[in-house]
């Protein structure tokens, strides 16, 4: 039973650790062209450090746990790191968020250090579109992708951010891709998050939109997914495809908002659309007891707000997902 209940009733027992602000690819909605303000290598967790942060949240109830960046596989050693989480005692689910550019090398290792789910991101299967939005190559991803299968993953999600005017186009494509590869599938909205945030509002799909299309194709029944994410489901009938709708911006999530985000500079973020933060890596290095620790982790969780206002203030959140972590 999760020991950390925020203030508006809310259970937490989901972290996103974030184990680097960099990439290896350059999505325009993520990390704009020109971005240089990267954390410094000494202000990030060390492996000790991230492991006693955790070691803490699985003691007050948390049991899942997805390493995300950034890239997380910039990070060196990250299966080692893998492995140490997945021992902690509390820690049930550990998964992992990645552009699967790097998945090609790095699949075995991480499967063995008992990472079992991963999120996948994904916004276009045409080469050209693909380099247009991330300045990568689509042939490392999806070689990444048939590595993890082969590697055993499951289940494999891959998230599209639907973007107008961009690949909105590729819905069903994407779903048919999907169904192939036996894939799961989830559709993001945009959100206005850092100084790109009046371009995605430009490009903002509602998801409702999307779900309405694919109707008129598919036959859509209700579908479930176990994991701790805000998605809500829809199966396409005669297949094992699930296609899941994460809608912060038309349908916001937050009165089942279970998680908070540790970025690798060792800050926790307790909303992406607020910036309620607490630092935790003056009191790692000042030599905090671990019960103290586990006492600055429950009154962090204090701070975390009721619901975003992307919708109310669009601009208010200038810092970038790949320093939130995802």
């Amino acid at each position: 039973m999760s020991q950390l209940i925020d203030p508006h009733g809310r259970s937490i027992d989901y972290i996103r650790l974030s184990v680097t602000d960099r990439c290896d690819l350059r999505c325009f909605y993520c990390l704009p062209k020109g971005f240089k303000g990267f954390e410094e290598p000494e202000h990030w967790l060390s492996f000790d450090e991230i492991e006693r942060v955790i070691r803490a949240f699985g003691a007050l109830g948390t049991r899942r746990v997805r390493i995300t960046g950034g890239e997380p596989l910039v990070r060196k050693n990250l299966p080692a790191l893998a492995a140490r989480l997945q021992s902690l005692p509390g820690i049930d689910d550990l998964s992992l968020s990645t552009n699967a550019v790097q998945l090609t090398r790095h699949a075995e290792d991480l499967y063995a250090g008992g990472i079992r789910r991963l999120n996948i991101s994904l916004d276009s299967l045409d080469k050209k579109r693909f380099q247009e939005i991330t300045g990568g190559k689509l042939e490392k991803v999806i070689d990444g992708l048939m590595a993890a299968k082969a590697a055993g993953f499951t289940p494999i999600k891959i998230n599209m951010v639907v973007m107008k005017g961009i690949n909105e186009d590729e819905v069903e494509t994407m779903v048919d891709f999907c169904i192939k590869h036996d894939f799961t599938l989830r559709f993001i909205e945009t959100m206005p998050m850092g100084t790109t945030g009046c371009d995605a509002v430009n490009h903002y799909v509602d998801l409702q939109t999307v779900r309405t299309k694919l109707k008129q194709r598919f036959d859509l029944v209700p579908g479930v997914m176990p994991g701790g994410g805000p998605a809500r489901y829809l199966q396409v009938a005669g297949t094992d495809l699930r296609i899941g709708f994460i809608t912060p911006i038309s349908q916001h999530f937050c009165e089942t908002c279970n998680r908070v985000r540790l970025s690798v500079d060792g800050t926790l973020y307790l909303c992406l659309g607020q910036d309620n933060k607490f630092e935790l890596r003056p009191l790692l290095r000042n030599g905090i007891s671990d019960d103290g620790l586990q006492e600055a982790i429950q009154h962090a969780i204090t701070l975390k707000p009721e619901r975003h206002e992307f919708n109310e203030k669009p601009s208010q959140v200038v810092r970038f997902m790949s320093v939130t972590g995802g």
